[in-house]
């Protein structure tokens, strides 16, 4: 089964507070939903259209778990912190076999 995965490339952070306060509970709704940081900020290079900005990749065990665990009543909880604080790019895709 493939795996699932949460891809978020931050467009603009208009409020870092709002952003940190999402973080405080999206972390722990994201491990509840059984979802794996693998990439969170760091170091980038932006190509093409890209923006350099935060990114976050979060891997889950299959597509379904991925989207179970961002419709989660804890995850809608921390998409409600973050409001308006952010504008980004995000995305559930499905990984290859």
């Amino acid at each position: 089964m493939p795996k699932g995965y949460w891809v978020s490339a931050y467009r603009t952070i208009s409020d870092p507070e709002k952003l940190a306060a999402y973080n405080e509970l999206a972390g722990p709704a994201v491990r509840a939903g059984g979802g794996r940081v693998l990439v969170r900020g760091g170091r980038i290079d932006a190509y093409d259209a890209g923006i350099a900005e935060r990114t976050v990749l979060i891997e889950f065990d299959s597509f379904e778990q991925a989207v179970a665990a961002h419709e989660s009543a804890a995850y809608q909880e921390a998409l409600a912190v973050l409001s308006d604080g952010v504008e980004r790019d995000f995305r559930i895709v499905e990984g290859v076999d």
